[in-house]
C-alpha cells in the first residue's frame, strides 16, 4: 500500500513557481487550498488565519493548540501543488510554547507520516533536517544558530534528487544526501510544520519547482 501511494504522488507540479499568502482568507478560517494532519502522540492542531499587522497582507496562518505531547508533529500542506525537485521558502514567527517554539517547511509530503522537513526551534537554537517515515522521525543534519522568538524568519528547503539543502534567514545551514532505506518519497506536496505545544505563525510560502 505504501509503495502505491508513493508512486501515485509522483506527478508533475501544476505550476513552476508560485507564492502563497493568507491576505484574502477570512479570519478564523482554515485556508481553502490546504489540508492538515498529525503524526505521533497528542491531538490534531488547530490551524486558523489570524490578524497580524507585521505579516504579509496583515494575516497569517497560525497553529494555536498547546498540547505538550513530546512526539507530536503537525503539518498544514498545500493541496494544489505536487513536485519532486522543488525549493520551498516559508516565512514564520515562533509566537509561544513552553516546551517548544518551532516552525518548519516540508517537501515531498505523501501524507502526514511521510515527508522531508527542515525546522528551526527558538527553544533549542538550531536548524535541523529530518526524514519522516511512518511514526519515525530520523534526523539527518543539524546546525546550531540563534532563532529569535516573536521575530519573523525564513526557512528554505531545496530538494534535488537525493540532495537536500537548508537555508535559514538566507544563510546556508547544510546540504545532506539521503541514504535512508527505500522506498523514499520521490514527489509530494509542500507545506508548513510545528511540533508539541509550539504556537507558530506563517504568512508566506514561496514555491519553485524544477524538472
Amino acid at each position: 500500500m505504501l509503495t502505491a501511494v508513493f508512486v501515485a504522488c509522483a506527478l508533475p507540479a501544476r505550476a513552476a513557481a508560485q507564492t502563497v499568502t493568507f491576505a484574502d482568507e477570512p479570519l478564523g478560517a482554515f485556508p481553502k487550498d490546504f489540508d492538515h494532519g498529525v503524526m505521533g502522540a497528542g491531538g490534531p492542531g488547530r490551524w486558523e488565519v489570524v490578524a497580524d499587522q507585521t505579516a504579509v497582507g496583515g494575516k497569517a496562518l497560525a497553529q494555536l493548540t498547546t498540547d505538550k505531547s513530546e512526539h507530536r508533529f503537525l503539518t498544514a500542506y498545500y493541496q494544489p501543488f505536487i513536485a519532486g525537485n522543488v525549493e520551498v521558502t516559508a516565512r514564520f514567527k515562533p509566537v509561544g510554547g513552553d516546551d517548544d517554539q518551532a516552525g518548519g517547511v516540508v517537501v515531498r509530503l505523501v501524507d502526514e507520516k511521510n515527508y522531508y522537513i527542515a525546522r528551526a526551534n527558538a527553544m533549542e537554537n538550531n536548524v535541523r533536517f529530518y526524514r519522516v517515515r511512518g511514526d519515525v522521525r530520523q534526523q539527518l543534519a543539524n546546525a546550531d544558530v540563534k532563532v529569535l522568538p516573536r521575530v519573523w524568519h525564513t526557512l528554505t528547503l531545496r530538494a534535488e534528487g537525493d540532495q537536500f539543502t537548508v537555508l535559514f534567514d538566507g544563510e546556508f545551514m547544510h546540504t545532506t544526501k539521503d541514504t535512508t532505506p527505500f522506498p523514499r518519497p520521490a514527489a509530494g506536496r509542500v507545506g508548513v510544520w510545528t511540533n508539541s505545544d509550539s504556537i507558530t505563525y506563517f504568512d508566506k510560502i514561496d514555491i519553485k519547482a524544477s524538472p
